[in-house]
């Protein structure tokens, strides 16, 4: 009963907090176009995306409830990280390719090692030790590793071979993205069809919170993820456009801005998703939005934007930078370590949390190199 009352108290905490960020948009607006300065823009675009991504998410979880377990998930799983797809399309679209990559780099890092670490240690704190599926842990492991495989060959082959063009990159890296996403509809296939009873906790757990209310009106939650979807657009237009002008100002390079800043500000609402379950002991919920969001964001937002720039005239490449590299193969391998034997408690998380600290003075310090900033 505690835990209901308690859990009651964080969710309308959450509510009021993504309520009165929303006065942004208009403050953002009126920022855009009455030139108030690049960096006020900035600041206020990012916070105006944060409301709309946990708007986009309850339509999403509201309109899954109404479809059934498969097609629902399946939304989830395409507009989950929709917000960061946004501000990464117009970022390539605007030819900060540098940044895109930085923000898939950041991406992966702070679902692995800062929403993982934050929901083992806040759940570690109130109960002694969490379990989750460990199967599910090892079949996530996999698919990261096969990310990692995916993204470390383009930039090997550019570093150990010499006189390599960027139009071969760039066909490495398009064969890449095309096995990348066919891996990705198996692991949906995998989770929602042929071995859907591994995932049943988090389902049932979910289903069991949303019998208390009516069935939800799919009409006005379609309508609610269309404007959402549209407001997040133009907020991150005005974000992609004042992002060099203000990281300047705020003595940030644009690989920590791309690194750190940009996926906090597109996975804020996901972060509080996964902390609050974790909170009421749903580990097996807590990981699955952690690790789903990494493997989305490495199987499948990466290899549309390989394809985004095919389209917009904007060659975007697999080959990251070695730097970037390093900071996603340590958060795989401590991340896959830490959840290979189904159980957590605070002490992992607080391991996860500090290497994404050191990680991130590591990005901070690290020097601007060619084409950026």
């Amino acid at each position: 009963m505690n835990d209901t009352v308690n859990s009651k108290q964080q969710m309308s905490t959450k509510n009021i907090i993504f309520l009165v960020l929303l006065l942004f948009i208009p403050v953002s607006l009126a920022a855009h176009f009455l030139e108030w300065g690049e960096l006020i823009v900035f600041i206020t675009a990012g916070l105006a995306i944060l409301p709309l991504a946990a708007w986009m998410g309850t339509a999403t979880e509201e309109i899954a409830v109404v479809v059934g377990p498969s097609l629902g998930g399946l939304l989830n799983a395409t507009f989950g990280n929709a917000t960061e797809l946004i501000i990464a399309l117009v970022a390539l679209k605007a030819g900060l390719i540098d940044v895109v990559k930085a923000s898939i780099t950041g991406s992966i890092i702070g679902n692995l090692l800062l929403v993982m670490g934050l929901s083992m240690l806040l759940g570690g704190l109130r109960y002694k030790e969490q379990t989750f599926q460990p199967i599910v842990a090892r079949v996530n492991a996999a698919s990261m590793n096969l990310a990692v495989i995916a993204i470390l060959l383009p930039t090997a082959m550019n570093y150990t071979a010499t006189g390599v063009n960027e139009q071969t990159l760039q066909y490495l890296s398009v064969a890449v993205a095309v096995v990348l996403m066919l891996v990705y509809a198996l692991t949906l296939l995998f989770s929602m069809k042929t071995h859907s009873y591994l995932y049943d906790v988090g389902v049932a757990e979910t289903e069991e919170e949303e019998v208390s209310h009516t069935k939800p009106n799919v009409a006005l939650w379609a309508g609610v993820l269309l404007i959402c979807t549209l407001l997040v657009a133009v907020e991150s237009e005005m974000l992609v456009d004042s992002l060099e002008v203000a990281t300047s100002q705020l003595g940030l390079t644009s690989l920590f801005t791309g690194v750190i800043l940009v996926p906090i500000i597109g996975n804020a609402a996901e972060h509080a998703t996964a902390v609050t379950v974790a909170m009421k002991d749903k580990m097996d919920l807590s990981l699955s939005v952690a690790v789903g969001s990494s493997m989305q964001i490495a199987l499948f937002v990466a290899p549309v934007l390989v394809i985004a720039g095919l389209v917009f005239g904007q060659p975007m490449d697999l080959d990251f930078k070695p730097f970037e590299l390093v900071a996603v193969v340590v958060s795989v391998l401590i991340a896959n370590t830490i959840s290979s034997d189904g159980r957590s408690n605070w002490l992992e998380g607080t391991l996860l949390l500090a290497a994404y600290t050191v990680l991130g003075f590591a990005f901070y310090f690290h020097p601007v190199m060619d084409g950026m900033g």
